[in-house]
């Protein structure tokens, strides 16, 4: 056990789906996994490990932020030898041609945050996803005629539609980064955790903020229609 995990060893499967609200991850348990059982609940964080489809597979929140991710997510693949993890969330969305509830596959996270120097003392401020686990992604996303875009993503200390004045944020990432086509808030720490445990990592995101739609969508509407996000995860996991 972890000061953030009570299960056992070998009660967490190999492949894990993390969203980030427990909520989402009790939705995914409760209409996507049969045979499900709790196999950790500290912090109110529950981990869920049930079978999908005949395979074994865990779901569990990782809450909001890198400091956040970057513990579950070091404790999953350091202590529990999971080798696999998919994150799934929901981002805001930088280019115009963005639609509301579009599905975007990170290849790799910027971020002006100090996880990896925090951590390791080593300035890294770019992250990249494992490449094997988005080809899965992508060939899965084909196969159900799910459209993917594809580019690097800003994992941001702030919340998006908070922060007045983003181009500033543009103009101070450094050359040679491609500009970010989305914005989330954790996918870096999940990649540099991944590299550094010798272990896989993927991100999955929704969006549900875009430029050209100042409304965006409900928290409700958030939650029920993020499920082709969830299934496309899912049955990728089968293939790892």
């Amino acid at each position: 056990m972890t000061p953030h995990n009570s299960a056992n060893i070998g009660d967490i499967a190999k492949s894990v789906i993390m969203p980030g609200d427990p909520a989402r991850a009790k939705y995914i348990s409760d209409n996507f996994l049969t045979d499900v059982k709790i196999v950790s609940d500290v912090r109110g964080i529950a981990c869920y490990t049930g079978n999908y489809k005949g395979k074994e597979i865990s779901v569990m929140a990782h809450g909001m932020g890198m400091p956040s991710m970057g513990i579950y997510s070091y404790e999953l693949y350091h202590f529990y030898n999971v080798e696999n993890i998919i994150r799934i969330g929901t981002c805001g969305g930088f280019r115009e041609d963005m639609k509301i509830l579009d599905l975007i596959l990170s290849e790799e996270a910027y971020t002006e945050g100090n996880y990896a120097l925090s951590l390791d003392n080593v300035p890294c401020n770019l992250a990249s996803s494992s490449p094997d686990i988005n080809k899965i992604i992508e060939v899965t996303a084909k196969e159900n005629n799910i459209n993917l875009i594809k580019g690097t993503t800003l994992c941001n200390d702030c919340f998006s539609p908070y922060v007045p004045d983003e181009e500033k944020l543009f103009e101070r990432i450094p050359n040679g980064i491609n500009r970010p086509i989305a914005s989330e808030m954790e996918a870096f720490a999940l990649f540099y955790n991944a590299k550094r445990e010798g272990k896989k990592a993927a991100c999955l995101l929704t969006v549900v903020d875009v430029p050209s739609d100042l409304k965006g969508i409900s928290s409700e509407e958030r939650e029920k229609s993020l499920n082709a996000m969830i299934q496309l995860a899912l049955d990728s996991a089968l293939k790892l």
